[in-house]
């Protein structure tokens, strides 16, 4: 099991960039693949982007590629979601998750561990 805390969430106008990052403990980090999920009030948790524990494979949604860039430093034990471009929809709080998994990441099913999220606010 491993524990996950988000940051760098905030209020940011449409356009601008942020980066969140997730700080893994109690688990070895380099074995877990990761994945960055976003929930809206009203809405279902939905996938985002993820980065698989050997090789660094990234996958994105369809809304945020292009846009939105996962990353991982095993050294430090944390991956981070660069956001580019922010739009009004991208408003959400984002979850950091982990798998022993290597595939299928874009399922939230395949996540056994969850930090308690960050909120990303875009104004116009």
């Amino acid at each position: 099991q491993v524990q996950l805390v988000e940051s760098g969430g905030g209020l940011v106008q449409a356009g601008a960039s942020l980066r969140l990052s997730c700080a893994a403990s109690g688990g070895t980090f380099s074995t877990y693949s990761m994945g960055w999920f976003r929930q809206a009030p009203g809405t279902e948790r939905e996938f985002v982007a993820a980065i698989s524990w050997f090789g660094g494979r990234t996958d994105y949604a369809v809304s945020v590629k292009g846009r939105f860039t996962i990353s991982r430093d095993n050294a430090k034990n944390t991956v981070y979601l660069q956001m580019n471009s922010l739009t009004l929809e991208d408003t959400a709080i984002y979850f950091c998750a982990a798998t022993i998994q290597g595939s299928a990441l874009g399922s939230r099913n395949r996540y056994t561990d969850w930090g308690q999220g960050t909120q990303v606010t875009v104004s116009s």
